[in-house]
């Protein structure tokens, strides 16, 4: 990701980068994106042959191996189909296309907090039916997460990894599995957009206390079984999320179009 900042963390160390998958997965979601962009505009219709790899490779200039990943994703969407010997063609358009998001989703900043306004909708509500719903081993479970995100940032990490277990377990403690599967989906984007956010907030020890806190007023609210509390622990913590980078300089306080750079 572009934009992705070098920060320290609270002890001076330097945050680890991304793990290289990830740069190769975005790369495959953007040239997958693309050919069904292609597809969808006509560019390409049913029963057109797609090019070779490699020939898909020079024309984008990425690896072959990133062509076969993203060939991959167009298979798992019913967009193309490979025939033997023949190579891979375009189908007919499917009836029913699976949720996916712009690979270019985090291409700016403005992004980013489009994804942090998107996670407070989505996690307000799944607190609040935890609050309602979750049994004591899904609490007990939702509180080694949050000390697991204590002891990561402890350790001189983000606790991005962490950060995205405790949210999972907030999820599975709704009682929807339909909101895990959604967390699933979106995962990749969030794990991007974390870790700018948890970037700039690693460089100010009072933010990463401020987000500690918030944390904590999530799981208190849920153990309460207060809904409405829960909730708005959950949505304050995006919000304040979005403070902090205009704290920080990253954007600035929002026009009546929304959040800008």
């Amino acid at each position: 990701m572009s934009m992705i900042v070098s920060a320290k963390s609270r002890r001076g160390e330097r945050a680890a980068p991304p793990r290289e998958p990830l740069v190769a997965q975005r790369l495959s979601d953007r040239l997958a994106a693309r050919i069904a962009a292609q597809i969808d505009s006509g560019a390409l219709n049913p029963g057109d042959r797609l090019p070779t790899e490699q020939r898909l490779a020079e024309a984008h200039g990425v690896s072959r191996t990133v062509v076969r990943e993203a060939v991959h994703q167009l298979r798992s969407q019913g967009l193309v189909r490979s025939r033997q010997g023949s190579g891979v063609f375009v189908t007919a358009p499917p009836a029913h296309r699976a949720l996916a998001f712009d690979p270019k989703l985090l291409d700016s900043m403005e992004a980013v907090v489009q994804m942090v306004e998107l996670r407070s909708v989505l996690e307000g509500e799944m607190a609040a039916l935890a609050a309602r719903r979750a049994t004591r081993r899904q609490l007990a479970q939702i509180r080694q997460a949050l000390a697991a995100i204590d002891a990561a940032i402890d350790d001189g990490e983000l606790g991005v990894d962490q950060d995205l277990a405790f949210h999972r377990a907030i999820g599975e403690a709704t009682g929807n599995p339909q909101f895990v599967l959604l967390l699933r989906i979106l995962e990749d984007y969030v794990r991007d957009a974390m870790t700018v956010t948890k970037g700039y907030e690693s460089m100010r020890a009072d933010f990463m206390e401020h987000v500690r806190h918030e944390h904590r007023a999530i799981v208190a609210a849920i153990a309460a079984r207060d809904e409405a509390a829960a909730r708005r622990a959950a949505i304050d913590h995006h919000a304040n999320g979005r403070d902090r980078l205009v704290l920080s300089g990253v954007i600035k306080r929002p026009s009546a179009r929304g959040w800008r750079a």
